[in-house]
C-alpha cells in the first residue's frame, strides 16, 4: 500500500493512515506500506537547495530548518499517543535533519547543485516522514519497521532524477520483507534507492508508486494499492466535468493511454513490475477508504463501453512543418525526429497528411522555441519552406481498449464535434486503437471534453 503527500500530509493524515493499516493488518493480511513525504516537503526541499546554490546564504538555511523541523515536530505529536515512541522519532528526525542541515550548507559554500546532490537533497522528504508513519503504527500497538528503498535493497543504475531499478532488486527486496511480513508492516520510503556503490538515487515522476510497484513483484503480492486523494482513475477530470465517476475497472492498456494523455493518476513507468508478474493494481481514496477504487488488470472483460475516458492534455503546442520538398524525400521524418530529440524535445503527438507534404507534432510548451529551432536548424528552403506554431491549442484524447475493431467510434466522435461547432484542428490515432486523439482551441478544449463525455454516456459508467 502505497500513500501519497496528500494522504500524508500532516500528523493527523498520518494517524489516519496508520488505523487504515491497522485495520487491515488486524484482518489477516500480510502489508508493506511505502510513504510519500509529507505535503510538499520535497518540493520546498528542491526549491531551497537551487536558491541557496545560487545566493549562498546560511541564514535562509537555518530559517528554513528550523520550519521543516517543526513541521515534523508537529506531525509527530499529532500522529503518535505513546511518549517513549515520541522521542525515539524526534530522535530519528534531528538526526536526518542534522545530515540535511550539514548537506545544505556544503551546496551554499561551493554554489554548486549537481543531479548527485539533488537527489540526496529531495532523499529527506520520504526519510524524515517513514519513521513518523511508522512511529504512528507502533502506537496503535502493531509492530514497524521502518526502512529506505535502500535498506530494503533497491539497487538501481547511476541516471540521478531518473534511476532505473536492477534486477537484483526483486530479489533483494524479497529476501529482506518476506520474512518479517507475519508480524511486522514494514515503512519503506517511496521515490527514493541506491546505486551500486550505496549513493542514493531517486526514481523520478511517480517514483512512490514505482517503489510500491517494485516491491509488490518482490514479495509477490496479490495486490498493489495506491493510496490517494482521489475515487480512483476518473472517466475524466471533474474539474471539467462535475459529472465524472470513477471507472471501477480498467486495463494495464487503457491506464497507460489515459496516463500519456494527460490522467496523473498513474503514469506508465509506476506500473511496470505489476504488469510484467500480472498484478492487479487498485487506485483507492485514502479518505473514503470503503470506496472500491478503480482495479488496473492485465486483461479487461469485455464490456458494453466503448470509450471509458476521455482526457485533456494542457501546456503544449503545436509545430507544423510544410514544403513541397518534403514530397517523395526519403527521411525527412527521421531527420525531424532526429533533431527533436537531440534538442531534447518530446513529441506528444504526430499528425501526416498523406500528401507528405506537411506534418504537424504536438510538443511542451516549455519545448516550443527549442523544437522550432532545431527543425530551422536541419532544414534548408528547399525541403521545408514553413516552420510555424501556435500555442494556444489542446490536445484531448478518447480512450478505451473497447474502441478496437468497432466500426464507428471515429465518426461518432468528430460528429459530435461537429454538431456543436468544435473546429478539430489535427487527429492522431493509435495502432493499437485504443485511443483518438486531436488537437483542439485551448478556449474550446472544456467544451470538447464535456459533449464527448455527454455523447458516450461517461457520467452513467457503472
Amino acid at each position: 500500500m502505497k500513500f501519497g503527500g496528500t494522504s500524508i500530509a500532516d500528523g493527523n493524515n498520518i494517524r489516519h493512515v496508520a488505523k487504515l493499516l491497522k485495520n487491515y493488518y488486524n484482518s489477516g493480511y500480510e502489508v508493506v506500506a511505502v510513504t510519500s513525504a509529507l505535503g510538499s516537503v520535497t518540493d520546498g526541499l528542491l526549491t531551497n537547495a537551487i536558491e541557496v546554490s545560487k545566493k549562498g546564504k546560511v541564514s535562509q538555511i537555518k530559517e528554513f530548518i528550523s520550519d521543516l523541523t517543526h513541521k515534523h515536530y508537529s506531525a509527530v505529536h499529532e500522529a503518535i499517543d505513546d511518549e517513549n515512541i515520541i522521542d525515539e522519532t524526534i530522535q530519528a528526525i534531528d538526526c536526518r535533519v542534522d545530515e540535511l542541515e550539514k548537506a545544505l550548507i556544503g551546496i551554499c559554500y561551493l554554489g554548486e547543485l549537481t543531479p548527485r546532490s539533488i537527489d540526496y537533497i529531495s532523499s529527506y522528504g520520504e526519510r524524515l516522514a517513514a519513521p513518523i508513519v511508522s512511529g504512528a503504527i507502533r502506537s496503535l500497538g502493531i509492530k514497524s519497521k521502518m526502512f529506505t528503498g535502500g535498506d530494503v535493497g533497491i539497487v538501481t543504475d547511476n541516471e540521478y532524477g531518473n534511476a532505473r531499478p536492477l534486477e537484483q532488486s526483486y530479489r533483494n527486496v524479497g529476501d529482506t520483507l518476506k520474512p518479517i511480513l507475519s508480524d511486522t508492516i514494514p515503512v519503506v520510503t517511496g521515490f527514493i534507492a541506491e546505486n551500486r556503490g550505496g549513493v542514493i538515487t531517486t526514481l523520478g515522476r511517480g517514483g512512490s508508486d514505482f517503489t510500491a510497484s517494485i516491491i509488490g513483484a518482490a514479495i509477490g503480492a496479490d495486490e498493489i494499492w495506491l493510496w490517494k486523494e482521489v475515487h480512483g482513475i476518473m472517466t475524466t477530470d471533474p474539474k471539467i466535468v462535475f459529472e465524472a465517476c470513477s471507472i471501477p475497472q480498467i486495463s494495464y492498456a487503457e491506464a497507460m493511454e489515459l496516463s500519456y494523455f494527460g490522467a496523473r493518476v498513474l503514469h506508465p513507468r509506476t506500473i511496470e513490475p505489476a504488469i510484467r508478474n500480472g498484478i492487479p493494481v487498485r487506485v483507492k481514496n485514502t479518505f473514503e477508504p470503503d470506496f472500491p477504487g478503480t482495479l488496473v488488470v492485465s486483461e479487461q472483460k469485455p464490456t458494453e463501453d466503448v470509450v471509458k475516458a476521455v482526457t485533456l492534455i494542457k501546456n503544449v503546442a503545436l509545430v507544423n512543418i510544410s514544403g513541397a520538398g518534403m514530397v517523395g524525400t526519403i527521411g525527412t521524418a527521421a531527420r525531424v525526429f532526429n533533431s527533436l530529440a537531440n534538442a531534447n524535445v518530446n513529441i506528444i503527438m504526430i499528425s501526416q497528411a498523406s500528401s507528405e507534404s506537411n506534418m504537424s507534432i504536438v510538443v511542451d510548451e516549455d519545448h516550443l522555441e527549442a523544437a522550432v529551432d532545431a527543425i530551422n536548424s536541419e532544414f534548408d528552403r528547399n525541403v521545408i519552406k514553413d516552420v510555424t506554431y501556435d500555442d494556444d491549442i489542446c490536445v484531448v484524447a478518447v480512450v478505451g481498449a473497447g474502441m478496437a475493431g468497432i466500426p464507428g467510434v471515429s465518426g461518432r466522435v468528430f460528429s459530435a464535434l461537429g454538431r456543436e461547432k468544435i473546429n478539430v484542428i489535427a487527429i492522431s490515432q493509435g495502432s493499437s486503437q485504443h485511443n483518438i486523439s486531436f488537437v483542439v482551441s485551448e478556449k474550446e478544449s472544456f467544451d470538447a471534453v464535456r459533449i464527448l463525455h455527454r455523447d458516450f454516456k461517461l457520467e452513467s459508467s457503472k
